[in-house]
C-alpha cells in the first residue's frame, strides 16, 4: 500500500475545498428567485386551443352569431389587445343575458370538458422549484376551482399543487393588473420584492409586476406568440422574455 505524503494530503484537501466551494456557489445560484408568481392559461396549460376558443365558437353559435366568431389567431390577438372584456362590451356589445349565456357555456367547457395539457416540461420545472424551497403562487383570470382541478388531476407529479392561487372571484381590484396579489404574497410568505418573479404570456401580469416593482418574464411558448406583434409588444415591457421552457429554466436554475 502506497502511503500519501503530507504534500499529497494537502493537495487533496485543497481540491476538496474547491469542490465544496463550487457546489455551495452553485446551490446559491439555483434559487435566483424565491417566489414564482405565474399565470395559468397559455402560460402553464395550453388551454386556448383546446378549451377557450372552442367555447367561444359554441357561444357564438348559441347566440346565432356564428358569422362573427373569431378564428383562433384573431382570438389570440383580441385576447392580447384590447382584451376579451372590452371586446365583448365594446365590439360585440353583449347584453346582460348574452353575457350570462356565454359564461354558462364557458363553465361547461372548463368544468365538464377535457383537461388542457400542461406544457411539456412545465410541471417538472415547477416541482423542482418547490422542492428546492421555492414558493409558487398562481395569478390567473380563470376561477380558482378550475385551476385547482387541473393541478389535482394531473398525473405527472401526483400531489403537486401551488402554495396559493389568486383566481377570478368577480373583484377586479384583487387580481392583475392591480397589485393586490403581490401585496398579499409578500405579506403571507414574508418575501421581498427582489425575491419575486411574475411570469405571464399576456400584459396584465407584466403590468402588475411593473406597478408592484417586481421582475417579470414574458413567455411565448403558446401558439399566440407565433404572431409577431404579440411577441414584439410583450418582449418590450418585461424584464426577461423566453420562447422556450428550457430557456426559462436556465434563469431559475443556472447550475
Amino acid at each position: 500500500m502506497k502511503l500519501l505524503t503530507n504534500n499529497h494530503v494537502f493537495i487533496r484537501i485543497q481540491v476538496l475545498d474547491k469542490l465544496i466551494h463550487i457546489q455551495l456557489k452553485c446551490y446559491h445560484k439555483q434559487m435566483k428567485y424565491k417566489c414564482l408568481m405565474i399565470d395559468h392559461d397559455d402560460t402553464t396549460v395550453d388551454s386556448t386551443p383546446s378549451i377557450h376558443h372552442p367555447a367561444h365558437l359554441e357561444q357564438m353559435k348559441q347566440l346565432g352569431r356564428s358569422h362573427e366568431a373569431l378564428s383562433l389567431e384573431d382570438w389570440f390577438k383580441i385576447n392580447f389587445h384590447p382584451g376579451l372584456v372590452n371586446y365583448f362590451k365594446d365590439t360585440l356589445t353583449f347584453t346582460e343575458e348574452e353575457n350570462k349565456l356565454c359564461y354558462a357555456v364557458w363553465r361547461d367547457f372548463t368544468t365538464k370538458g377535457g383537461h388542457p395539457p400542461f406544457f411539456p416540461g412545465m410541471l417538472k420545472l415547477l416541482n423542482r422549484f418547490k422542492l428546492e424551497g421555492g414558493i409558487i403562487v398562481v395569478v390567473s383570470h380563470s376561477e380558482p376551482d378550475i385551476i385547482k382541478r387541473h393541478y389535482l388531476e394531473q398525473q405527472e407529479f401526483p400531489g403537486f399543487k401551488p402554495d396559493r392561487i389568486f383566481g377570478w372571484d368577480g373583484n377586479p381590484e384583487k387580481n392583475k393588473p392591480n397589485i393586490w396579489p403581490v401585496t398579499e404574497t409578500i405579506k403571507q410568505f414574508k418575501v421581498k420584492k427582489k425575491d419575486i418573479l411574475m411570469v405571464d404570456d399576456l400584459k396584465p401580469g407584466i403590468t402588475m409586476a411593473i406597478k408592484a416593482g417586481i421582475d417579470s418574464a414574458g413567455v411565448g411558448w403558446s401558439q399566440s406568440h407565433r404572431i409577431p406583434e404579440i411577441k414584439a409588444d410583450l418582449s418590450e415591457i418585461c424584464t426577461y422574455y423566453f420562447d422556450q421552457i428550457p430557456e426559462f429554466e436556465k434563469l431559475l436554475f443556472p447550475c
